[in-house]
């Protein structure tokens, strides 16, 4: 393997926010790290030797995208996805946060409704309501232990509560679905049909287990490029967020304008040297890291997967799609959101994401990061296992 992904690394030095960060957010120093989305893991060797490389160049002057840099994204997106993006379509910004934010800024007025479907990656309720825009969500149903959107739900809200944007997770996060096709069809002929425009964050599109595919909602329909914003990031592919790059899709150049100049208004101007640099390489020379990745992910899933059926069966595994993210059911606890938390740091050590953050309907429910090294993956189910026993 490329990478001996059961090292465990020491990110010490390094700013991390998930593992540096105990004492600024008033946690012990012995609490196991499993919350923000990023990777402990070391990234692509292509990526470090192509950023060692420009450090030894000793200058790190102003930087832009050349036409080397769009032929290495636009060539994954064809190789594994089958969709061919062109170049016009792209639009840079440092984060797809960032990119949510301006386009529920470009693409609708203060007061106007934008659709979320919760529980969700919780900073599609903050770009809405931090943009005065209105919050409008149509939750996922839970059932069967699997996770489905409610259509008609959907299409009312829309239509009654004047929505004109639609923020889709695809795939979800955190309930780990990864839409069908026909899920994706349906959605696109709901907004096509209403005058909606769909910000779909795939960032989380690499991270797919077998027997699904994911499906760039632009390629579902020819025409569904002309009502969507397809937003990238080698970030959570590679462990590269602190690189601060992400590639923005807009087919439609008058949707593009509009989230250009609003871009434009907050003074960002380019992505920096580093990011552009691991971007490329990533995409150039990552495959085989990435796919030797998934099957090492694949396997700490199981190790939850045994330790929750066999050990730990009041918390159950909502089986997940995609992602390296999921999401436990824990409302046989019978415990509040609040004291959920507060069981998962005080009891089992565990700086988890409690469910009541990605909304209401997430209550009851904790969202764990497995993309640690194996044995800090098992000590946390160790944790859980005696925390859980010891509630009687």
């Amino acid at each position: 393997m490329e990478r001996d992904f059961d090292q465990v690394v020491d990110r010490t030095g390094t700013y991390s926010l998930k593992q540096e960060s105990r004492k600024m957010f008033g946690k012990p120093d012995d609490i196991l790290s499993l919350w923000v989305a990023d990777m402990d893991f070391l990234c692509p060797v292509s990526v470090t030797e192509r950023l060692s490389e420009l450090c030894r160049k000793e200058i790190f002057g102003y930087s832009s995208y050349n036409e080397s840099y769009v032929e290495a994204v636009q060539g994954w997106f064809a190789r594994r996805f089958g969709w061919e993006p062109q170049r016009e379509w792209m639009v840079h910004t440092p984060g797809v946060v960032f990119a949510v934010n301006m386009a529920v800024r470009a693409l609708t007025e203060p007061g106007e409704g934008v659709l979320i479907q919760e529980p969700v990656y919780y900073p599609f309720r903050g770009a809405i309501e931090s943009n005065g825009r209105k919050v409008v969500n149509s939750p996922l149903v839970l059932k069967d232990g699997k996770y489905e959107m409610n259509f008609a739900d959907m299409e009312e809200k829309i239509k009654s509560q004047g929505v004109k944007l639609f923020i889709m997770c695809s795939p979800h996060n955190p309930v780990g679905r990864v839409w069908t096709e026909e899920e994706l069809r349906t959605v696109g002929e709901i907004c096509r049909r209403n005058g909606v425009i769909v910000v779909s964050d795939e960032i989380h599109c690499d991270f797919v287990r077998k027997g699904h595919t994911h499906h760039v909602f632009a390629s579902v329909e020819e025409d569904f490029g002309q009502f969507s914003i397809i937003c990238t990031a080698p970030s959570k592919t590679f462990n590269l967020a602190g690189l601060q790059t992400s590639n923005i899709w807009i087919p439609n150049p008058d949707i593009r304008q509009k989230v250009q100049q609003e871009i434009r208004a907050t003074g960002w101007v380019s992505l920096n040297l580093m990011g552009l640099a691991a971007c490329e390489a990533a995409y150039r020379g990552g495959e085989t890291w990435l796919e030797e990745l998934k099957e090492y992910l694949e396997g700490n899933l199981q190790v939850v997967k045994s330790a929750l059926e066999e050990r730990i069966p009041r918390i159950k595994l909502i089986e997940p799609e995609g992602t390296y993210l999921i999401w436990l059911d824990c409302r046989s606890l019978g415990m509040t959101g609040e004291e959920l938390d507060r069981f998962m740091e005080e009891k089992a050590g565990l700086w988890l994401d409690g469910g009541s953050m990605f909304g209401a309907d997430g209550s009851g429910f904790q969202r764990v990061n497995i993309a640690s090294a194996r044995s800090v993956i098992a000590e946390a189910m160790d944790r859980l296992e005696k925390a859980v026993n010891g509630l009687g």
